[in-house]
């Protein structure tokens, strides 16, 4: 008998101790999917890098500042139709196409809010990075990610009130008012500084921004590492999610460059609006998403605004490839006709002057 109890509490700690189920402190399980509470060490891991994140992003914003120039900035303030058009963009065609892909792939109540709060989220500053790469116009890049930062206060709550009364109360969704104020401030004090120095020591402006475009270019990469890295719980979601995170920012990029071309801007700021319709602040997305629903809701829809992140970082670095290849293209040709003139412009002089024609064109 005794026996028997000693290879019964064998087999269960044999058992408990090789079994793929998941942990006993685990918030929330389904068989091999689990969702662990934070642990003393990923939650300082966390709040270290996101102190230095936030450090190297403000000085990233102040390298940025440095190629914007006062007068061209408050031309666009005073003038707002780039602005307008953004406006348009952000808070008009990104939240009508996330209803439309919910509608479209049928997915669920939960799943289709979080879809919708991504799109009715203001533009990241990441924008603002491959702006510049792009050569895109700064000015307008800068002012219109202040301004849709700042009218997200009052746009998120109606444009969530109007699309998710099919799924959902909007008054179940905490929109983090104090989260949008530091993206603000955050944004405009570091821009500020940079736009004194460019206006006071333009030369030095210029090393300043060619230092400050390359860091942020390695901080947008690094930021989405990170985010893969302490993004906790599983990654076993909805097919149509990833598919919405797939098509959701590509379409943000490509109407917008298609109703800022409508409107009539320059190709330079059709540039600038397509990123910044397509690049959302994710971040933003995460916290409202945490703040508004319980562990078991989160499950089925908290890994979407890093997978819209991936997608929108994967697009925008395709765009900034695309740019470079017909730049250097574009030189090129451009090169080869001036050449060509100047050859045949050299030859035409030689019948005047003896027929004496340079090595260097030959």
């Amino acid at each position: 008998m005794q026996t028997n109890l000693l290879s019964q509490q064998f087999n269960a700690s044999f058992l408990l101790e090789n079994s793929t189920a998941c942990p006993a402190n685990a918030t929330i399980c389904d068989g091999t999917s689990c969702v662990l509470p934070d642990d003393n060490f990923n939650e300082t891991l966390s709040v270290v890098l996101s102190t230095v994140l936030t450090i190297l992003l403000a000085l990233v914003m102040f390298s940025m500042g440095c190629n914007v120039e006062l007068k061209n900035f408050l031309a666009h303030i005073k003038r707002p139709w780039g602005i307008l058009v953004g406006f348009l963009c952000q808070f008009g065609i990104m939240p009508l196409t996330a209803f439309l892909l919910s509608l479209a792939f049928n997915v669920l109540p939960i799943q289709a809010v979080v879809v919708l709060i991504m799109g009715c989220c203001p533009g990241g500053t990441a924008s603002n990075i491959i702006a510049y790469w792009v050569d895109g116009d700064m000015d307008l890049s800068i002012s219109m990610t202040t301004c849709s930062t700042l009218f997200a206060m009052g746009m998120m709550p109606l444009c969530l009130f109007i699309y998710t009364k099919m799924w959902t109360d909007s008054d179940a969704i905490v929109l983090p008012y104090n989260s949008i104020g530091i993206s603000l401030v955050a944004l405009v004090v570091p821009v500020s500084f940079g736009v004194f120095v460019n206006h006071k020591w333009p030369s030095k402006a210029k090393i300043i921004l060619k230092v400050g475009s390359i860091v942020g270019a390695v901080l947008i990469v690094l930021i989405a590492v990170v985010g893969g890295i302490l993004y906790k719980g599983s990654w076993i979601i909805s097919p149509k999610l990833w598919i919405i995170g797939t098509i959701f920012p590509a379409a943000g990029y490509s109407l917008g460059f298609l109703l800022a071309r409508v409107a009539g801007l320059s190709w330079h700021r059709c540039r600038t609006v397509s990123l910044e319709t397509g690049m959302q602040n994710t971040q933003l997305c995460s916290t409202i998403v945490q703040l508004s629903f319980t562990p078991e809701q989160l499950e089925l829809m908290f890994t979407f605004p890093l997978i819209y992140s991936i997608f929108q970082l994967l697009f925008a670095l395709l765009i900034l490839a695309g740019y470079r290849l017909y730049r250097r293209h574009r030189v090129k040709t451009k090169t080869d006709v001036e050449k060509t003139e100047q050859k045949e412009d050299s030859k035409s002089k030689a019948k005047t002057n003896g027929g004496f024609v340079s090595d260097e064109i030959k």
